[in-house]
């Protein structure tokens, strides 16, 4: 339907939609974001919460002290090597289809310890991320609007076909691979299922 006969029904009190639009009307306003923080991200993510941001306008009204409880991971801070097993364990715990947010630069790929050898160079190696935040940290502000982007795909997606969500989807994994402390590193070092190293060409090759 035209937009702009929605919008003219609208006015004289007739709401046209589909039945897709008002499942995933109910879904991006109903996120449970995770209780979850990491390191000084978390400090961030819990002022957007408080009275002067107020998350909750939104549609993230309740943090849930429970995966179980949850279906938004908003990876707030330094991922360490020690920290990433239970970081997947907690994603692989969370109800579908679930969602992760990467906040701040250390969560995105590794920050200003990157070349550290017990930080992870990014929690999308192991997980799958919806939206990255640049920032160390990034304010408030820019949490709402990742979450505004979020909430953005969760009204495009359709109920079939390709992009469909993940607990639509009978062929999408229902956990992802935790990683185990190796000999010199995290085994696997990577998920190769949502993660691979990116190609560089060298020129005249």
């Amino acid at each position: 339907m035209d937009n702009r006969l929605k919008i003219e029904l609208e006015r004289q009190g007739i709401v046209a939609t589909t039945l897709q639009e008002l499942y995933n009307w109910g879904r991006k306003n109903s996120v449970w974001p995770m209780q979850f923080g990491l390191a000084c991200c978390a400090i961030e993510m819990i002022a957007t919460t408080m009275a002067r941001y107020d998350l909750a306008r939104f549609g993230a009204e309740v943090f849930r002290s429970s995966p179980r409880q949850a279906d938004l991971l908003i990876v707030s801070g330094t991922v360490t090597k020690k920290m990433a097993p239970q970081v997947v364990r907690l994603y692989n715990q969370m109800a579908e289809p679930r969602y992760v947010i990467a906040m701040g630069a250390c969560a995105i790929s590794g920050g200003p310890f990157k070349q550290g050898y017990n930080v992870l160079k990014g929690i999308d190696r192991y997980i799958p991320v919806d939206v990255y935040i640049p920032g160390c940290p990034p304010r408030p502000e820019a949490l709402i609007e990742a979450f505004i982007a979020l909430q953005k795909k969760i009204a495009a997606q359709p109920l079939t076909g390709e992009g469909r969500p993940r607990h639509l989807d009978a062929d999408a994994p229902g956990e992802f691979p935790v990683p185990a402390f190796g000999e010199h590193d995290l085994e696997p070092p990577a998920n190769e299922s949502v993660w691979h190293a990116p190609l560089t060409q060298i020129q005249g090759t």
